[in-house]
């Protein structure tokens, strides 16, 4: 038997009104079957051009008139059969048209909520939800909302993860955000011309497709080639340009906030305690003016980038925010001098250095990159030595996180590593106790 209690708190949750997506959604769903159709075209261009030069223009009319009604058909119905609700303990989501899959995503396992307006989603007043939870691989979303509904969803939903009773959570509404950094667009093209990548992809899509075409004589080789060389080479110029304009660091109860892009805009949320490993890279052509990039590594979420250039300063005083009384190394020590035996020129770029709150380690001559662990993220170290560094008393320290990353101090003396080793594991014993507890809005 049931007990009474239990009982109403079964009806209240059953209770609960299921909602739909926004109307718009449909023709979001009714690209699936031209995708089908134009997947099957790229995988075999040959048997597509000859089904296709077979085809009269009655035929083409025929399949139009069949091909727009079916993925008209698709769309709605696959809009009509996902629903979602917010019940006291969890979110569901209930979609799909021939396979039907429930999502129970429980309130207080929710760590981020991000909401991304593409470009059309912006022209029709729209915006997706994706949602981060600890412990799942793949984000689930809800796509697409009203924008204001979206984000007095994700408003509601936040105030319920942090504990607030779900009868006030719709007045909590969205916390208030204090901006602590904007990207100039100009800072933001300089950079990128100043980055060797951009470069190199570009000089490889210019000069490659020539030379197979001398080599072959092939159109279809030099297109298979060099349209994905073209589209590195934009991804990493025009493409970083348009993903990382306008971008704003912001501080807020929930987490540092971040909002980019001049096409498609972001708005993603860095939570609280998540944060296991940060990065300060500092390319080469970067140092005369003082810049460096800021990545992250946060657990179970994919947000990577925190700051995409900025002043030292500028990027220190941020990182100070989502790792609370970290301070930033100034210095780090290099391996010893017959380092350079294991690692010809290269062994002065690694280097290590210990606080009191963080384990540093620093790599790279021309890319400077200083990764930065709390004690209180590191689940695990470990010491390796291969039979050459064996040989000259080195030896490598490993620091796993939680986000699945390891960090690693190289090259170091045998016998520091082995202190390095046992201190480390102290140190982080002792940094998760004294750490305060991951929780939204405190």
């Amino acid at each position: 038997m049931t007990a009474p209690g239990v009982e109403d708190g079964i009806r209240t949750e059953r209770a609960v009104a299921e909602r739909r997506l926004h109307p718009v959604t449909p023709f979001r769903r009714a690209w699936a079957p031209v995708a089908v159709l134009a997947g099957w075209a790229m995988h075999d261009p040959n048997q597509a051009q000859e089904q296709l030069t077979k085809l009269t223009t009655a035929w083409l009319l025929t399949g139009l008139a069949v091909l727009v009604p079916a993925a008209a058909l698709y769309g709605f119905l696959s809009w009509w059969f996902t629903h979602f609700s917010v019940t006291d303990s969890e979110l569901r989501i209930r979609t799909g048209l021939l396979f039907r899959r429930t999502a129970h995503i429980r309130l207080e396992r929710i760590q981020a909520i991000d909401v991304t307006r593409p470009l059309l989603a912006r022209v029709a007043g729209v915006a997706k939800l994706r949602i981060d939870v600890v412990g799942a691989d793949k984000k689930d979303e809800l796509a697409f909302l009203g924008e204001g509904e979206a984000r007095a969803l994700r408003a509601e939903l936040l105030a319920r993860a942090a504990g607030f009773a779900p009868e006030t959570a719709h007045e909590v509404g969205e916390a208030p955000a204090h901006e602590l950094l904007r990207l100039p667009a100009r800072d933001l093209a300089v950079s990128l011309v100043l980055t060797g990548a951009t470069w190199g992809s570009l000089v490889a899509a210019l000069v490659v497709p020539p030379v197979l075409w001398l080599a072959t004589h092939s159109v279809w080789t030099v297109l298979a080639t060099g349209l994905p060389l073209l589209g590195a080479a934009g991804a990493s110029s025009v493409g970083r340009f348009v993903a990382e304009y306008d971008w704003t660091v912001a501080e807020s109860p929930d987490g540092l906030r971040i909002d980019h892009g001049l096409l498609d805009r972001a708005h993603e949320t860095v939570p609280p305690g998540r944060v296991q490993t940060v990065r300060i890279v500092e390319p080469l052509l970067w140092r005369r003016r003082g810049w460096v990039r800021v990545e992250l590594d946060v657990a179970g979420s994919s947000n990577s980038v925190l700051v995409p250039v900025a002043p030292r300063a500028a990027a220190e005083s941020v990182i100070a925010r989502v790792l609370p009384g970290v301070a930033v190394p100034r210095s780090a020590e290099r391996p010893p001098r017959r380092a350079w035996r294991c690692l010809p020129v290269w062994w002065r770029g690694h280097g290590i250095a210990v606080t009191d709150t963080v384990f540093a380690a620093r790599h790279g001559l021309l890319r400077r990159s200083l990764s930065l662990v709390p004690h209180a993220k590191v689940q695990s170290v470990r010491l390796t030595q291969g039979p050459w560094e064996r040989l000259w008393r080195l030896a490598n320290v490993h620091v796993d996180t939680g986000a699945n990353r390891t960090v690693t101090a190289r090259l170091r003396d045998a016998g520091e590593a082995a202190r390095l080793l046992h201190a480390q594991a102290e140190r982080s014993r002792t940094g998760r106790r004294a750490a305060p507890p991951d929780r939204w809005m405190t």
